[in-house]
């Protein structure tokens, strides 16, 4: 494997671990209550523009990623679709750049 590659992969795993910690920490604290979760997301301006931030590059990411599915006819990427809504960009785009960097038979 290509030191880029590798470095997508840490990064994914990294992207994989540290939100799902906070969010694992938010639901210990707080029970599984979602209605919670959106409005920490809307304390103030500076939450609500990171929350907006983050929905629009996730957004954009999903149509690249679909963009290239369709090209390259590739669909196993489309797993990065829920991967990055699930758990966030921080997960889901690193995880893309190594699925696609991989060499395609």
């Amino acid at each position: 494997m290509s030191p880029l590659r590798t470095l997508y992969l840490i990064l994914a795993i990294v992207g994989l671990i540290l939100p799902m910690w906070f969010f694992v920490s938010f639901f210990r604290d707080n029970g599984f209550h979602l209605g919670l979760m959106l409005d920490a997301w809307a304390v103030n301006d500076a939450t609500r523009g990171l929350t907006w931030d983050l929905t629009i590059a996730a957004v954009t990411l999903c149509v690249f990623i679909i963009s290239e599915t369709m090209v390259r006819r590739d669909y196993w990427m489309l797993i990065c679709i829920p991967a990055t809504f699930f758990v966030g960009v921080s997960f889901g785009f690193p995880l893309y750049m190594f699925l696609r960097s991989r060499p395609i038979d």
